[in-house]
């Protein structure tokens, strides 16, 4: 039952990321890159909280590459 929240929250998010401009998507690509970095480097010094937030954060990077790459077929 929880699975069809977070299928929903993906869902919505989608849809706005959607009616975003390229280059807003490329800006937020690269802040959602930077923040990986900076978890990626807290768990190695093991000092990341929210250990979920890697997994959110790698989905939504590939959101955005996903629609990146729908908006530059459809060119």
């Amino acid at each position: 039952m929880a699975k069809k929240n977070v299928e929903a929250k993906g869902a919505d998010h989608t849809a706005g990321l959607r009616g975003q401009t390229p280059d807003e998507l490329k800006d937020a690509l690269l802040s959602l890159k930077k923040e990986q970095f900076n978890l990626r480097f807290q768990r190695a010094t093991q000092q990341l909280e929210k250990t979920g937030r890697v997994r959110e954060v790698r989905r939504e990077i590939a959101r955005v590459k996903t629609i990146l790459g729908e908006k530059a077929q459809a060119k």
